[in-house]
């Protein structure tokens, strides 16, 4: 009996670009011998409902046409089951799609990569019952996501940029009160990241060095600088060189609390709850077609 693949899309995500993608990727799967059940979910909720009972029905794979908002709403779906993720990007960000190398701009190589691919099995972050894969957004960065996603104009990486600016005129370090694997502190803090892996928001490797398989969190802290310390620095978040700044610290755990007034964190591009949280990785809980 062929394999079956779940294939969720929003149709009306990205101008249409899901849909798009759908078209290409849909008869491709079908070609390569695969059952498809074709999901199109029109709002979140329907979108995860959709997902979990394919998943329980206990598809091969989950494929998400879509950015990192998808993926992470897939993730919710097939975390900590034998159900694999595929994934053919659509987004702005795609930063999954960058760490595992997948065609970002071509939905007909990505669907081959998913009828090729080799299931890898990588870590997730988890808090409660929810669970990440790229960064958790904990401070400045966060502030930042708030303003961009209220944001109508422009689109992608220049409204994050320009959300930046803004916020720079009147941000303020933050206290904060840390637990990394059960040692407590307090510090003033620009920001505090956590990741899975090593990029969020159209990578910016904020958490450089960070592995999807080492069963560990990477947290950064950057603290207080200038705010033409901060301009100067946001530059070199692409390239991952800010990890010389004397303001910039880094620390690997498996289990982080974070906590500061007010914020309301972002992973994976989407709202996540407001701080405190405990992080925890949780090793190999993902299966990925890469």
């Amino acid at each position: 009996m062929p394999r079956e693949i779940a294939l969720l899309t929003n149709p009306t995500a990205g101008k249409g670009r899901g849909a798009a993608a759908r078209g290409v990727v849909l008869p491709r799967l079908e070609a390569a011998g695969f059952r498809v059940r074709d999901l199109q979910g029109t709002d979140v909720d329907v979108a995860l409902d959709l997902a979990r009972s394919a998943v329980a029905d206990g598809v091969w794979a989950l494929v998400v046409c879509g950015g990192d908002g998808m993926v992470h709403l897939g993730v919710q779906a097939v975390a900590g089951t034998d159900t694999h993720l595929g994934i053919v990007p659509t987004g702005t960000g795609n930063d999954v799609a960058r760490y595992l190398d997948l065609p970002r701009k071509d939905p007909a190589a990505a669907a081959d990569r998913v009828v090729a691919a080799t299931p890898r099995r990588i870590d997730l972050a988890r808090s409660g019952s929810r669970y990440f894969v790229t960064v958790l957004a904990a401070g400045f960065d966060a502030i930042v996501n708030e303003r961009a996603n209220r944001m109508t104009w422009p689109k992608g990486q220049m409204r994050y940029n320009l959300a930046t600016l803004a916020e720079l005129r009147t941000f303020e370090p933050l206290p904060y009160e840390i637990e990394l694997d059960g040692q407590s502190r307090r510090t003033d803090a620009m920001l505090v990241a956590v990741g899975n892996g090593p990029s969020f928001g159209g990578g910016l490797r904020i958490t450089e060095g960070a592995l999807l398989d080492d069963g560990l969190l990477d947290v950064v802290i950057i603290k207080p600088m200038s705010k033409p310390a901060l301009v100067r620095t946001y530059p070199k978040l692409f390239r991952g060189t800010h990890v010389t700044h004397p303001q910039y610290e880094h620390h690997r755990v498996r289990t982080v609390t974070v906590a500061a007034p007010g914020i309301v964190s972002y992973a994976d591009g989407e709202r996540f709850g407001a701080l405190p949280l405990t992080i925890t990785c949780e090793p190999g809980a993902l299966s990925v077609l890469a």
